[in-house]
């Protein structure tokens, strides 16, 4: 399990330049953001984590490109290139507002898990985010309801535990619902770098 880490201690995480990780970024890794935007500030209150969003890692080898595997609210499932992140996030010339780190998942999977995990990601391409999700997490949490519906919307942690789940690695839920908490917090998951 990676450790429990606070807004400080990510923060006092050695930062670590991306062109020196670049060649050693692999599909499969897990993208954890700990984002400093009100959406971001929702989650984390209501997840009671300092993580906001999770993804995954997309090596394209033949292309030279490292990119982002992702829900991302009001648009869905997309492919964004990691640079984007640090360096052009949402196409303002700045990065990101807050703190990335990405992590290895370190836990045994066949063969050809990894194509399967990104290959149901690329599958999943814009389907929509579920925009919703977030208000009826809430109210699970608040009435201790479980999830009586399952729609082919998804919100971040939904689409890494679907993912996860078709290369043959299932993510425990506490509750009704899945946060990037709990990706964080499973026993497979270590962390590497922090970039941002």
């Amino acid at each position: 399990m990676a450790d429990k880490l606070s807004k400080r201690d990510i923060k006092n995480l050695d930062k670590v330049p991306y062109e020196k990780i670049r060649p050693f970024l692999k599909t499969g890794q897990i993208v954890f953001c700990s984002g400093s935007y009100l959406f971001s500030g929702a989650i984390q209150k209501l997840t009671n984590s300092v993580w906001s969003h999770v993804a995954i890692i997309y090596k394209d080898e033949e292309l030279g490109r490292v990119l982002v595997l992702e829900a991302e609210p009001y648009i869905g499932i997309r492919l964004i290139p990691l640079s984007k992140y640090l360096k052009d996030y949402k196409g303002k010339k700045r990065s990101y507002k807050g703190q990335i780190v990405i992590a290895e998942f370190s836990g045994e999977l066949a063969e050809n898990s990894h194509k399967n995990i990104i290959g149901f990601g690329l599958d999943e391409l814009t389907r929509p985010y579920d925009n919703w999700e977030i208000l009826r997490i809430m109210l699970r949490i608040l009435f201790k309801v479980g999830k009586r519906e399952k729609n082919r919307n998804y919100i971040c942690s939904e689409l890494v535990r679907d993912c996860f789940k078709r290369g043959g690695y299932v993510f425990k839920m506490k509750d009704s619902y899945i946060s990037p908490q709990e990706i964080w917090e499973d026993d497979k998951v270590q962390l590497k770098y922090r970039v941002l």
